[in-house]
């Protein structure tokens, strides 16, 4: 009797999408696909990436260092050195600034006092 070849199964390692749909894109946002539709626009004129003009198909890392640009405190290493972050810290902090004022009103006092 003559053995048959084994048949390879249809898929033989998993493998991570890197484009995904529009539907996975809205989920990925937290949003359902009526949402994702109704804001879209907004999203790429903030610079969110848009699909393959051949695939439709949305980058999904582009997706999510898209996500990830909107917090520049938080994840650093997407900004670039020049970048300028919001919220970032001002050059004095409170006391070094009443200090100063404290200072600069001293020959003032003296005067008067």
């Amino acid at each position: 009797m003559p053995r048959s070849v084994p048949r390879a199964p249809d898929v033989r390692f998993a493998v991570d999408p890197a484009d995904i749909p529009a539907e996975k894109v809205a989920r990925r946002m937290h949003l359902t696909v009526a949402q994702f539709d109704a804001c879209k626009v907004r999203l790429f004129t903030r610079g969110f990436p848009r699909p393959d003009p051949d695939t439709g198909m949305y980058c999904l890392e582009a997706v999510d260092r898209w996500r990830q640009r909107r917090h520049p405190n938080l994840f650093p290493e997407l900004t670039g050195a020049d970048a300028a972050v919001s919220g970032a810290l001002p050059e004095k902090d409170l006391g070094a600034m009443a200090r100063e004022a404290y200072r600069r009103q001293a020959p003032e006092r003296r005067r008067n006092g």
